[in-house]
């Protein structure tokens, strides 16, 4: 991301006070987030807290990817839709809604799906790519993307009363074919919508520390959470150097 200086209105400056002043973060940190460009794969129950969270952190360009429409089975989770736009594009209806949060920021929507004929044009000049997806075929389409981009990719997946969450950034950490190496079964799986929220919540956290430069983000391990037992613990990983995507092999296949 090349760091340009950008002058904030009045407006904007009250919008955002209360992280400005926080020490690590400044108008610089507002002008290096204000710059950047996200891409979101996926406006469900993930993408709702992940889009509306850097919509109002004043994230310049967002760029949302997903083919589906708003069920009502949805919205027990994803709560960035309501009754009002039931049927509806949920790119359309993300879009409309995160404006409303916050009217200073780029909203470029997708209503595809994702794939390798597709990616580079729907991650554009993205600076971080977060995978809020359901489902690991894309994720991995994702993560080859990051790799061969040497883009951060905040992972992120969620059941019931768990989550996990991990940020790769090629070359220097496992990429998401080191982690997981086979995709789970497909299958339809339940949620309890605050798990969505939290590890939702989790991504942004790590897509703002990576724009801003602070703290550090969960390179080299994978976070669990247990929401059974409010219980978070890590789980180190390592690269696979027979990876197909990232190791020795990738280039042989």
């Amino acid at each position: 991301m090349d760091y340009t200086e950008i002058k904030f209105s009045p407006e904007e400056l009250n919008r955002y006070n209360r992280q400005i002043i926080y020490q690590d973060w400044g108008v610089e940190g507002q002008q290096k987030v204000r710059q950047a460009t996200v891409f979101i794969a996926g406006a469900g129950g993930l993408g709702a807290p992940v889009s509306i969270y850097l919509a109002v952190a004043g994230v310049g360009r967002l760029r949302i990817c997903d083919n589906g429409t708003v069920e009502r089975s949805n919205l027990n989770r994803q709560i960035l839709y309501t009754d009002e736009d039931l049927h509806q594009l949920k790119v359309v209806s993300a879009q409309k809604n995160l404006k409303k949060l916050n009217p200073h920021l780029e909203i470029d929507c997708f209503s595809e799906t994702i794939s390798r004929d597709t990616i580079d044009r729907l991650a554009g000049n993205a600076d971080i790519i977060v995978d809020c997806l359901d489902n690991f075929e894309t994720r991995y389409i994702l993560n080859e993307y990051a790799v061969r981009k040497k883009l951060p990719l905040v992972h992120a997946g969620i059941e019931g009363l768990t989550g996990q969450l991990t940020f790769i950034h090629p070359p220097h950490t496992p990429c998401l074919r080191c982690i997981i190496p086979e995709a789970p079964t497909s299958k339809i799986f339940p949620v309890i919508g605050v798990t969505p929220g939290i590890i939702g919540c989790l991504e942004g956290n790590e897509v703002l520390k990576y724009l801003i430069g602070i703290g550090s983000n969960l390179k080299g391990f994978l976070l669990i959470w247990n929401g059974n037992d409010t219980d978070f613990y890590r789980i180190e990983v390592a690269k696979d150097p027979n990876c197909l995507v990232c190791g020795q092999r990738a280039n042989a296949v």
